[in-house]
């Protein structure tokens, strides 16, 4: 039987200065002034709509993603915040985070975002490498990158993720761990460090740069990660790295299959509805004109994921975490009987792929590394 799980928000702002050639997110170039204030408007009624499905559960995690989060006023982000206190439960430590680009920082700026009641920042790094952010696209240079980080501590924020690109064009191993050192010198709680790859409808699918080989790649990946485990940053996750008990709540919930609301152009969600035994996706208008312009009880669309799904879609999150996941877990979150994936999961054990430790079921090392071919086997 399906168990409510914990909840989180996320809040997607689509609109960014310039878009990067390798992003395929739903973002869109600002081409004249953002209509900031009717966005608000619409997120508090979204949210009230959506939050009607929840059965009043707290929110453990709110996440401000984009797009360029930081191009928005903070008392943009008061006025949500405040809306969402006021019409919803949240955690005593509810976990909320902003997505912040170095060349939007400002110190003032991130002294009144802490004010508005954010408690975490995640800046978009990418690069410390001058060569490498003009690859890249980016809008900020390294000096801008690391003021941004000093704004952050200086404003109040303890807890902040620095966002790092490897595998880049033309990088060796050694470029790679210069920009993770740099990134490490700052002693943040979390990094996350995370492969370049090619997406469709983008500038590099259209024009591809000349990227490091698959040895290069390896070479790369095992040093980041021998630094990252002596310089006291754990692995929990595939991209994610942080020091011990500081992972990001709104990550793990992913992981865990558990429940978040998607609100904003293009924002996704998923929300388990216990009483009709049902698990449905989310998903709304994705570009900001048609957002900002139907009606919010025609906005949303609901896709149910039937039963012969969940187990799949549950193990494609439940594996990228180092942790793994339990028995009851995949039960209370799926639905399902842990008999439905139990005998494949015993043949994976036993080819080395995954692994049991007390009771929690994990990909191998082995396994990590072929995490794809891994969840084919559960096809």
């Amino acid at each position: 039987m399906l168990e409510l799980p914990p909840l989180s928000l996320y809040i997607h702002i689509p609109w960014c200065v310039k878009k990067c050639p390798y992003c395929d997110f739903n973002s869109h170039e600002a081409q004249s002034d953002i209509p900031e204030s009717d966005y608000v408007d619409i997120l508090c009624q979204d949210f009230d709509r959506d939050y009607g499905f929840c059965n009043g559960r707290p929110l453990q995690s709110i996440f401000i993603g984009g797009g360029t989060p930081s191009l928005f006023s903070a008392k943009s982000f008061e006025k949500i915040l405040s809306h969402i206190q006021a019409n919803a439960s949240l955690s005593t430590d509810c976990e909320i985070t902003l997505e912040a680009n170095p060349g939007t920082a400002e110190a003032d700026k991130f002294s009144d975002y802490f004010n508005a009641g954010i408690n975490r920042l995640s800046i978009g790094i990418q690069s410390f490498d001058e060569r490498q952010l003009k690859n890249l696209g980016r809008i900020h240079s390294a000096h801008e990158s690391k003021k941004a980080i000093d704004f952050a501590r200086s404003a109040g924020f303890e807890n902040f993720n620095l966002d790092l690109m490897h595998g880049l064009p033309g990088q060796n191993v050694n470029d790679a761990l210069n920009d993770l050192q740099t990134a490490i010198s700052f002693d943040p709680l979390h990094i996350s460090w995370y492969q370049l790859t090619i997406e469709p409808n983008t500038v590099f699918y259209a024009r591809p740069p000349t990227l490091p080989e698959e040895p290069v790649l390896n070479s790369l990946e095992d040093a980041g990660l021998t630094l990252f485990e002596s310089s006291g940053y754990q692995r929990y996750e595939i991209s994610a790295f942080s020091k011990e008990g500081r992972h990001s709540r709104h990550n793990v919930n992913y992981w865990e299959f558990g429940d978040y609301l998607g609100i904003g152009a293009g924002a996704h969600g998923k929300i388990t509805l216990a009483e009709t035994n049902a698990i449905v996706r989310t998903q709304k208008h994705r570009q900001p004109n048609h957002y900002l312009s139907k009606s919010i009880q025609s906005d949303l669309k609901k896709t149910e994921i039937l039963q012969d799904e969940r187990a799949i879609e549950f193990l494609m999150n439940a594996l990228r975490s180092r942790h793994g996941f339990s028995e009851s877990l995949f039960e209370s979150r799926t639905g399902l009987p842990f008999s439905a994936i139990g005998k494949k999961v015993e043949y994976l054990i036993a080819g080395g792929l995954l692994q049991k430790i007390d009771d929690r079921i994990a990909a191998s090392d082995k396994g990590y590394r072929l995490l794809n071919s891994l969840l084919q086997e559960f096809l």
